[in-house]
């Protein structure tokens, strides 16, 4: 209290973390408790029959075309997010003109709405490939880019220089230091990019019916099919289904939240790992 007495705008910035706090964790509880209150009484086995009919409404396949989807997805977006990050930190001169066309790019398409992507995947991937998981997972890449590359780029930003020059003293190259020394410790927060964009992957709506359509069947990579936030979608926007929507939303949200925490799992075990 001494300290608040002397430093009075201390107190009111810790009054204010606190309430920003309890605010940020009441939404989140609100928003869960509505989902789980409104949908968990109609969750029932026919909503995971094998196949979709009217009748039964069936999620499974928008299940497994969403992990496909995601699959599919991040194997385009990580490593390309990962490696152009790599470029940014490690190889590219402090400077740079590209660097900053690069950074100036990659921040602009972080604010582009989802129904921008949508429309351009439509015209540039379903134009050659029609509406399929193909045209969805390659216009989902170019989305969740520029989320990975910046996490990316400050989790190797994180790394202290004096790793680096603790290694290239003992006679290692460049390479064998990225990937030996410098990625091992900044791999919990390449993680915590990925995790973000898996999130991004399995909420998005817009985009996907452009480009990926809304058939409710187990969809190939060239085939149209729906994943369970268009199936949500659809259901809600028929009328008819109010109640199975609301079910599908709850396993949407305890899906997301599985793959959340087991990727943070992960990123912990490969922290301690690297460390």
């Amino acid at each position: 209290m001494k300290t608040y007495k002397t430093h009075p705008m201390s107190l009111v910035f810790n009054i204010l973390t606190k309430i920003a706090v309890v605010l940020t964790i009441s939404v989140f509880v609100l928003i869960v408790g509505y989902v789980v209150i409104k949908g968990v009484p109609y969750l029932k086995p026919s909503l995971f029959a094998k196949t979709y009919t009217t009748e039964n409404v069936s999620m499974l396949p928008a299940i497994v075309n969403t992990f496909e989807m995601l699959l599919v997805s991040l194997a385009i977006a990580a490593p390309l997010g990962i490696f152009c990050a790599i470029y940014l930190v490690e190889y590219a001169k402090k400077g740079n003109k590209f660097v900053r066309v690069i950074r100036l790019t990659t921040e602009t398409l972080s604010g582009i709405p989802s129904i921008v992507y949508g429309l351009f995947g439509n015209m540039f991937f379903a134009l050659n490939w029609k509406l399929s998981m193909l045209s969805g997972a390659c216009t989902l890449a170019i989305m969740v880019l520029p989320l990975i590359i910046r996490s990316t780029e400050e989790a190797l930003k994180s790394v202290d220089d004096s790793f680096r020059e603790g290694s290239y003293g003992l006679g290692a190259g460049k390479l064998r230091t990225i990937f030996v020394i410098v990625l091992p410790p900044a791999i919990s927060g390449i993680l915590s990019g990925v995790i973000l964009a898996m999130g991004r992957i399995f909420g998005e709506t817009a985009a996907l019916i452009y480009t990926a359509g809304t058939i409710a069947k187990y969809a190939g990579l060239t085939d149209s099919g729906r994943t369970l936030s268009i199936h949500m979608y659809s259901l809600s926007n028929e009328g008819l289904y109010m109640n199975e929507a609301s079910a599908t939303a709850v396993v949407l949200l305890a899906v997301v939240l599985l793959l959340n925490g087991l990727a943070s799992l992960v990123a912990r075990k490969l922290s301690k790992g690297g460390n």
